[in-house]
């Protein structure tokens, strides 16, 4: 008798964002069928640039499509890795989305290029110590790490880009036989997507679902996240699983009173994410001074990246919601009230450093891993009169992370900083949704899913956010993988 072949069982791997925030990716492989949903860059802490450089460790080359949630490196970061490792496949985004790509991903690189070319300079002239005197990206030398080759240069950046396929929101496409997606509005960034994915297997098709990154209802800018009502499998993001962020009232508030109390003797530094948050951190400048609740602002925006970002954000104005667009209009009317200055060249960016009071700097990065707002804190921290306002997530192992922990003194370019200024935490501007936002979320789902994997959360945050939707929603089958799990989806 001929032997039946059993068809290959679903199954989903684990290859970041795992038991930890940064390096979102996840494999699906089906019969006759494997495909990414994100490929991210890990950040924050010694060993990312180990995980980075052992990422992607399976065969590339027999993958056929990725589909991506959305921009920020952490989630598509390793792209460029990826194709020039062999694949060769589509990546499917939604067109917002590709346009930020089209900024990030080489900007990501050129960082890559320089950092790892400091690192050989530094391993060639280490006696000199000639990190402390010459010229890095931007026109600055950074705290570079060890590794002497770039995990990908521009050009392999650049030759990414063209893999990239855009689909719109709400639109069903079928990327392969037997496989059909659907991208919904995630409300976290301009062009995020939450990813519905359906599988067709030998006991029928099953849906698998991807919540990308989930922003806050409520906010201003981005529309809330699209509910949705089944999956057999759900991987959802855990990022503040542990709590409930301030109402935007009371950070409006916050905000206000940092600005009115410090501008007139010192300055307030906003590490800052380039795409999404630099955006909304100016809505809500301009929103303060337009209800008169922040004196007049002069605000620099000490990044090409978040320059580049807001010219494509403005692009998308029509998409975005009324409240931005009716603050977009006073602002233009009242220049002289909001000064947004857009720092253009490395010397622009020095000249900051001669302001010592009245200035509101916006800069990247958001975790303070890289970029010029590092040259802002070593300037600003010890300054008892300055201000520090974080308003965003800061990953285990970030310098953003130990100042927001309470740390006394931090290392900044072989430097040991005194942290005198105050430091602010402002989670009402988070890009991600709170504890309540995400059981929000999942509770439109008319049942619980066959399997809940919590991912995208510190491992203490994501267990416990597992626990409380457990013990909230009822839902049994609640799981938080690690980085490198397995699993069969039946």
């Amino acid at each position: 008798m001929p032997t039946s072949i059993e068809p290959a069982p679903l199954g989903l791997s684990f290859l970041g964002a795992a038991g930890e925030v940064t390096g979102s990716c996840f494999r699906v492989d089906g019969d006759g069928v494997r495909f990414l949903v994100d490929c991210g860059l890990f950040q924050g802490g010694r060993d990312a640039d180990a995980k980075n450089a052992s990422a992607l460790d399976f065969d590339v080359k027999a993958l056929d499509f990725v589909i991506l949630t959305h921009a920020h490196i952490d989630h598509s970061g390793l792209l460029p890795r990826l194709a020039a490792r062999g694949f060769r496949g589509p990546i499917y985004a939604t067109p917002a989305t590709i346009d930020l790509l089209g900024v990030m991903l080489p900007d990501s690189a050129h960082i890559q290029e320089k950092d790892a070319e400091w690192a050989r300079e530094r391993e060639a002239d280490s006696r000199r110590h000639a990190a402390d005197r010459r010229p890095h990206a931007g026109g600055y030398p950074t705290d570079s790490v060890e590794r002497t080759e770039p995990l990908y240069t521009v050009a392999e950046a650049e030759a990414c880009l063209r893999q990239l396929t855009p689909v719109a929101y709400d639109r069903m496409f079928v990327p392969h036989p037997g496989v059909r997606f659907r991208f919904r509005d995630a409300g976290h960034i301009l062009g995020a997507a939450i990813a519905e994915v359906w599988i067709d297997t030998a006991r029928g098709a099953r849906k698998l679902v991807f919540s990308g990154d989930l922003g806050q209802p409520g906010r201003p800018i981005m529309a809330d996240p699209t509910p949705i009502s089944e999956a057999d499998a759900l991987v959802v993001e855990s990022t503040y699983g542990d709590r409930l962020h301030k109402t935007l009232a009371s950070t409006y508030d916050e905000i206000g009173r940092v600005l009115t109390a410090t501008l007139p003797h010192g300055n307030v530094l906003i590490p800052s994410f380039a795409v999404g948050r630099t955006q909304e951190v100016l809505h809500v400048l301009a929103d303060l001074v337009r209800q008169g609740r922040s004196p007049d602002l002069t605000i620099f925006v000490d990044s090409p990246l978040a320059t580049k970002a807001t010219e494509i954000t403005a692009k998308y104005a029509a998409a975005l919601d009324r409240e931005s667009r009716d603050v977009g209009a006073w602002r233009a009317q009242h220049k002289d009230r909001v000064r947004v200055l857009f720092t253009e060249t490395p010397q622009d960016s020095m000249a900051i450093n001669n302001i010592t009071r009245g200035a509101v700097i916006v800069a990247a990065s958001g975790m303070c891993e890289g970029g010029r707002i590092r040259h802002h804190l070593k300037r600003n921290l010890p300054r008892a009169e300055c201000a520090i306002v974080f308003t965003g997530f800061q990953a285990g192992g970030t310098l953003g992370r130990q100042i927001v922990d309470g740390a006394t003194r931090v290392r900044l370019f072989r430097d040991d900083v005194p942290v005198r200024a105050s430091v602010h935490t402002i989670g009402g501007l988070s890009a991600h949704g709170d504890q309540g936002a995400l059981l929000g979320w999942l509770s439109a789902f008319h049942r619980a899913p066959t399997r809940t994997f919590v991912v995208h959360g510190e491992r203490e945050t994501a267990a416990g956010f597992a626990d409380v939707v457990r013990e909230r929603l009822g839902w049994t089958s609640v799981e938080v993988p690690q980085r490198g799990d397995r699993v069969r989806i039946e």
